[in-house]
């Protein structure tokens, strides 16, 4: 008898931080590919996931990089599961940001994530039309808020929300769930970044831990056929 087939899931930024935390989170129930840009970085997460019931193989690509992702894409005809958490986030006030931070943040936080979506839509349908399939947008409280300085990241994140209403209500007749998972802060390398941004000093202990985030992505790929987890906010506790 032929084995069941095991789902398949794309993560993207899975190299650290909450993309290699939703990497080590659906392990156990998908195969995974591993998307980024640094092959050695994802190549240690992809050997931390080696062993268990299913495979993990990096899929390195500059999301930014129309042609190499059409290439990257080709050969996925089925995805259960897209995660897109490859991100950027620069910050500065609207008279401090100038256009190429505009067009930088919006091309990585927004316009790749459509591009890799509608590329990857065939396959996400296929699965959908069989049970199900499921695209996760990992925003942010920035996407509900703007706040001082934020503005082209927040601008940014208010738009993918947008992309993320539009496609949930183009898709789920395909049998495609499109979840947003706003995190407030979240202990990783760009928090670090941005709190030397802000002059302050680093405590990870007040944020969210990446794991916390992965749980709710998790959540809401493994939600009953009934449920549908449109839009999640997550704030740091305590």
């Amino acid at each position: 008898m032929t084995a069941p087939r095991r789902p398949l899931a794309l993560v993207t930024g899975a190299s650290q931080g909450i993309g290699a935390a939703v990497a080590r989170l659906l392990a156990p129930r998908y195969d995974l590919l591993l998307g980024g840009r640094d092959a050695g970085r994802l190549e240690t997460v992809a050997s931390e996931l080696t062993g268990g019931p299913g495979s993990a193989q990096i899929w390195p690509v500059e999301l930014t990089d129309d042609a190499a992702l059409a290439t990257a894409v080709d050969g996925i005809d089925r995805l259960d599961v897209l995660v897109h958490s490859a991100g950027v986030g620069m910050l500065g006030t609207v008279a401090e940001t100038d256009a190429d931070t505009w067009r930088r943040q919006f091309e990585v936080n927004v316009v790749a994530v459509a591009e890799l979506t509608r590329l990857l839509l065939p396959a996400l349908r296929a699965a959908g039309a069989d049970g199900g399939s499921d695209v996760v947008l990992v925003n942010s409280g920035a996407g509900l808020a703007a706040r001082p300085g934020w503005g082209s990241y927040a601008a940014s994140k208010f738009a993918l929300r947008a992309f993320g209403d539009a496609l949930r209500a183009e898709e789920s007749g395909h049998g495609v769930r499109v979840t947003s998972v706003h995190p407030g802060r979240v202990d990783t390398a760009m928090q670090r970044a941005v709190v030397e941004h802000e002059g302050g000093e680093y405590d990870g202990s007040k944020f969210l831990r990446p794991d916390s985030v992965a749980a709710a992505v998790l959540a809401a790929v493994t939600a009953s056929p009934d449920a549908h987890l449109t839009e999640v906010v997550l704030r740091p506790g305590g």
